[in-house]
């Protein structure tokens, strides 16, 4: 019995820690910190949302710009089921799947290079990764200026404003998000 009452007492306290005030206090400096992340980063325009600069979107028109592919489960970008393929680098499946996605960009980019940026054919980790490399943003540009009528010097000069390099060199690759170049796209044009 002696042992109940400060066993109690300890579960009680560390409830209210670790749940309760801890959460409050990370949630209360991250809405402080970092207000536009903690809130979902949402894009909108003329105040309806458009999507999350975080997560990334299926766009499929060939006027725009196309992500990574994604291996949710239920629907690509499924924030709900994230997750990778978790297919092995010997499964015959991947192959194929790369082969396939690798054979619809090529008709789909007939003025590109015959060499794929490999982030167009392989999923994330996470299956929600709303950036490319500027390569695979660079490939896509003929497309892009092709579908839009515009100068592909223009198109590029697009993806340059949009890429975002790491702050040291070390710490990453340059990214391009791809909502934010798709929006950037259609505001380029009246």
């Amino acid at each position: 019995m002696s042992y109940i009452r400060p066993s109690l007492v300890l579960m009680i306290l560390l409830t209210l820690i670790t749940g309760i005030a801890y959460p409050l206090l990370t949630t209360g400096l991250s809405q402080l910190l970092f207000a536009n992340k903690a809130a979902g980063s949402i894009i909108s325009v003329a105040g309806k949302p458009v999507g999350s600069a975080l997560i990334g979107q299926q766009f499929t028109r060939p006027d725009y710009f196309w992500g990574r592919p994604s291996a949710t489960s239920g629907t690509p970008y499924n924030a709900l089921a994230s997750g990778g393929s978790n297919l092995a680098i010997t499964n015959p499946a991947l192959d194929q799947a790369i082969a396939e996605r690798i054979a619809a960009l090529r008709a789909a980019n007939s003025h590109s290079s015959a060499t794929v940026p490999v982030d167009l054919v392989t999923t994330s980790g996470s299956g929600l990764d709303p950036q490319i490399s500027p390569e695979a943003a660079q490939w896509q540009a003929p497309r892009i200026a092709s579908q839009r009528g515009l100068p592909l010097s223009q198109v590029q000069k697009l993806i340059d404003e949009n890429t975002v390099k790491p702050m040291p060199d070390f710490f990453g690759e340059p990214v391009v998000n791809v909502l934010l170049l798709n929006r950037a796209l259609d505001e380029s044009q009246p």
